[in-house]
């Protein structure tokens, strides 16, 4: 976990709403508690199923990994770490040839590995090692059998799904030049292969193609990318892997983010849109999913409705969550905190959001946290570190984490999206009775 203080504490500045009934935003900085970007290597190790993730860290970066994933001894993951001892951190040891050393003993243990990643941690950036040139100088030596990228996941100044967004934006330089003059649409944002499969169904069952996916699967899949490429986000914590792609040439069709049936439907409506697809199919196509998902949110709404939610920052995926639980399930929206609002892959978002909500950018913890106390929210959604406290205070939360690894986008998933939120309300119930 992490308290990182900001050296210039400033009062809150409030943001000039873009019309008058826009949601207010302001921007607070201080004390703030998330996860790192390590994180991330917890789905992704998943995702791309010939790559590897070395973390250059310390050994607490290797607990923290290790807890986060639930692997036990004897598993064989997709991820390591080379650990940084004293002698490293003291200038007294060569840490680039440790470092090719270790990489050549795991590559030798592991010929499945086509793509390693080497991860940089706060240990690593501290003594200044250069993973840049380390990634350049070992893709080099083990060429054409394995590519070597890096990427930070430190958590100085980073919040944990970032750790995704830097991993992907690694990838981008190494795309592969679109060498057709068709039009093609590039999903991106790791996503279960499940919600994978049915986003590609959906998109095939109106002409839209074709349609790849950023990460892929394996490595040697790495989608095609030019000026032909139009993208969608799946994840709106994707900053940097979007510019990155903006700067190749492809184009990124604004939309809400694929979460409920609302969200879902306005997410394909814009690749219908580019596709020009005629209403009549993007109808025919959508209506019975979206029907499932609106009759399996509409199971969850009595137990959600009129119940007060706060969002603490966290995960990035804060405000879409918002929009979905106000419009879809009836739920009050007391504040919405995120690390980051980026408001251009938000507009479509902060346009659906109830008029006067709350909306904090960035942490002061202490500050939200005698908010949170105050106003006694229904559920308050958080990170590990601030769950346990409140509940001992006697409020409801929820673990932000968990509505990244578990399955949410999508028609199919709109009922296990509302289902994590009245999950700790019955469990409330439950242990009161």
């Amino acid at each position: 976990m992490n308290a990182v203080p900001d050296c210039a504490v400033t009062a809150d500045r409030a943001t000039a709403p873009t019309a008058p009934t826009a949601p207010t935003a302001r921007t607070e900085r201080g004390q703030r508690e998330v996860f790192c970007g390590l994180t991330g290597i917890v789905w992704l190790h998943r995702k791309i199923q010939d790559a590897f993730f070395l973390v250059v860290g310390s050994r607490t970066c290797a607990h923290l990994i290790q807890s986060a994933a639930g692997v036990m001894i004897f598993a064989e993951p997709r991820f390591a770490t080379a650990i940084l001892d004293e002698r490293d951190l003291a200038g007294l040891a060569d840490a680039n040839a440790e470092l090719d050393r270790a990489v050549a003993r795991l590559l030798e243990r592991r010929p499945d590995i086509r793509l390693l990643f080497l991860v940089g941690s706060c240990p690593s950036e501290v003594i200044k090692l250069d993973l840049a040139r380390a990634a350049t100088r070992l893709s080099v030596i083990h060429s054409p059998t394995v590519r070597v990228r890096h990427y930070s996941g430190s958590g100085i100044e980073t919040t944990f799904t970032q750790g995704e967004d830097a991993c992907l934006a690694s990838l981008v330089p190494s795309l592969p030049v679109e060498d057709t003059d068709a039009a093609s649409l590039l999903v991106v944002g790791a996503l279960p292969d499940v919600v994978e499969d049915q986003f590609d169904r959906v998109l095939a069952a109106m002409g839209i193609g074709p349609v790849r996916f950023l990460p892929p699967r394996r490595s040697t899949e790495l989608p095609p990318v030019g000026p032909n490429t139009r993208f969608l986000l799946a994840q709106p914590f994707l900053a940097d892997t979007a510019r990155a792609l903006a700067a190749r040439g492809a184009r990124h069709l604004p939309a809400t983010f694929p979460f409920g049936a609302e969200g879902t439907t306005e997410w394909l409506r814009a690749a219908a849109r580019e596709w020009r697809v005629s209403p009549e199919r993007f109808e025919a196509v959508t209506a019975p999913a979206r029907a499932r998902a609106t009759r399996a949110l509409a199971r969850y709404r009595a137990q959600l409705e009129g119940k007060r939610v706060f969002f603490m920052p966290d995960s990035q995926l804060e405000v879409p969550l918002a929009r979905v639980l106000s419009r879809e399930l009836g739920m009050e929206l007391v504040e919405v905190g995120t690390p980051f609002l980026h408001r251009q892959h938000l507009a479509a978002e902060l346009e659906r959001l109830p008029p006067g909500t709350a909306i904090v950018e960035g942490q002061d913890v202490e500050r939200q946290l005698d908010r949170v106390r105050a106003a006694r929210p229904d559920v308050t959604v958080c990170g590990l570190g601030l769950a346990n406290p409140l509940e001992a205070e006697g409020l409801t939360t929820k673990w932000s984490i968990e509505l990244v690894f578990t399955p949410i986008h999508g028609y199919e998933q709109a009922g296990d999206l509302a289902e994590l939120f009245a999950r700790p309300l019955v469990r409330r119930v439950r242990l009161a009775v």
